[in-house]
């Protein structure tokens, strides 16, 4: 055999391999479905999340290879799902409902419709904080205080505007509303620069419990009666407990509201693996929880509670068959 043959012979076989490793890695109609899990900044909660579970689904779900990606959060994962980039995300439940019903952060965008939800995770409370000097004890007492909302279009702000409203109440009812991010809120509670100020974060919060070993700081509860108000006309909230001792000197449950955080598949996902892949979260569960203390709030008979958009079929099949309504 000449030598070009030998070279001729040895190009097809490297064209061919070639060929079969391409055929291969595809992510849709080949052998392995590649799936990305959109979650946040790699210093926040969704990215190791997202990573514990990305090796729940290459450990357990035959033919899936996933990988977490770091992103800007909620408002960009839901451009993400909705254009196809990613197959799973995670995002706060109240930006899911804003994106499919067209309001607040999508009113000049406009309604996203084809996204469907997989599961409610953890909840992150909306947290009524007032230095004790101040005399507030009820949100009621908010009125004529100088009071943080959050940041200018932020989720934070939305709650404060939207818990604010079930009890009667607007910005004008406060002796100032300050539109203060997350850090500032707290350094101007520290300084006594303002009365209260609105937390949506998960619990503890550090900021908050720094806050509380310099000032006398009251957690504000939340009516029962005004949390079912709340709820029914924006269903993504759902009720929490913080219970006491999360911060100093505050001995007792406190009722809250909160949104919760959840992952939102695009509509088009194929059934069967959504059905493999929502089995597999809650199966391997414990994954999740040996990775960041925010799996131990990740629980099958939580996970549609507060669920803002229609659920996608295979995950709906799998809740339904694990007795979840």
């Amino acid at each position: 055999m000449s030598k070009r043959t030998i070279a001729f012979m040895l190009t097809a076989v490297l064209i061919l391999s070639l060929a079969v490793g391409c055929g291969s890695s595809t992510t849709s109609g080949g052998d392995n479905q590649y799936i990305s899990i959109a979650t946040g900044g790699t210093s926040g909660t969704y990215y190791p999340l997202g990573g514990a579970i990305a090796k729940i689904f290459n450990d357990n779900v035959e033919g899936v290879t996933a990988n977490a990606q770091s992103t800007g959060a909620s408002v960009e994962n839901i451009g993400l799902v909705s254009k196809g980039e990613t197959e799973i995300a995670f995002i706060q439940s109240d930006i899911t409902f804003y994106a499919y019903e067209g309001i607040e952060n999508f009113a000049d965008t406009g309604k996203v419709e084809n996204i469907r939800g997989m599961a409610m995770l953890y909840p992150e409370v909306v947290q009524i904080v007032a230095n004790a000097s101040a005399g507030i004890n009820s949100i009621e007492d908010l009125r004529g205080k100088n009071v943080a909302i959050g940041a200018p279009g932020s989720g934070t702000e939305a709650n404060a505007r939207q818990i604010l409203e079930a009890h009667g109440m607007t910005y004008d009812d406060l002796g100032k509303a300050d539109y203060l991010s997350f850090g500032e809120a707290a350094d101007q509670l520290k300084d006594n620069h303002i009365d209260a100020a609105f937390v949506t974060a998960g619990l503890p919060t550090s900021a908050l419990v720094e806050v509380s070993t310099s000032n006398d700081i009251v957690v504000v509860p939340m009516n029962q009666s005004k949390l079912d108000e709340l709820s029914a006309k924006y269903p993504f909230y759902t009720g929490v407990t913080i219970p006491g001792g999360s911060y100093r000197n505050n001995d007792n449950d406190v009722l809250a509201a909160a949104v919760m955080a959840m992952l939102v598949v695009p509509e088009d996902l194929d059934e069967d693996l959504m059905y493999n892949l929502t089995k597999q979260l809650f199966e391997q569960r414990q994954v999740i929880i040996d990775t960041h203390d925010r799996g131990n709030d990740i629980k099958l008979e939580t996970a549609i509670e507060g669920m803002p958009i229609e659920l996608h079929p295979g995950s709906a099949r799998y809740y339904e068959e694990a007795g979840i309504k």
